[in-house]
């Protein structure tokens, strides 16, 4: 892990601004900060969009009666993809971009959505009827009810006497 938050926080800056002076030195100081808002400003307008797009297809298929789970990861993407078209560089606005095109971004959402269910599944391997019973199948009966349990009461100093009780008032 600290490797990965090594690159994120040193590594990356450092490649964003030995290109930002490679292209500054190419197109001059004033064209090159242009060009980094003009990203952001269009990535951010591109990802709006793109998200509005994601959470009416989330919505239709909630009302269909299925899962977002797709859209739940796209939708997560795209603020990533936000997030990296916001900040300034060139290096960060291709993987926002890439992120953002819907081929690629399908493509990541649906390697990342089957690494979360195979991930979900070896979790809960075994834990299904950990405290609650299965579904009831077809046909079978299914009986309600309420109970009381007499230790419980017995215990709670309740008045309440077993019917087998012998010492009961009555044979005084």
């Amino acid at each position: 892990m600290f490797i990965v938050l090594f690159l994120i926080f040193v590594v990356v800056p450092v490649i964003e601004i030995s290109i930002l002076i490679a292209v500054g030195e190419q197109l001059g100081a004033l064209s090159t900060v242009a060009l980094v808002l003009l990203t952001a400003a269009v990535g951010a307008s591109l990802v709006r969009s793109q998200g509005l797009q994601t959470l009416m297809s989330a919505q239709q298929k909630i009302q269909n009666g299925e899962q977002p789970g797709q859209e739940m990861i796209e939708g997560l993407m795209l603020a990533m993809a936000g997030i990296l078209l916001v900040t300034p560089g060139f290096m960060t606005d291709i993987f926002g971009l890439l992120i953002l095109t819907p081929v690629t971004r399908k493509i990541f959402a649906n390697y990342l959505l089957a690494k979360l269910i195979i991930k979900g599944m070896a979790a809960n391997q075994g834990s299904f009827n950990a405290g609650f019973s299965p579904p009831p199948q077809q046909g079978e009966d299914i009986i309600e009810g309420e109970f009381v349990s007499k230790d419980h009461e017995h215990h709670l100093g309740s008045n309440i006497k077993p019917a087998d009780d012998k010492t009961s008032t009555d044979d005084k």
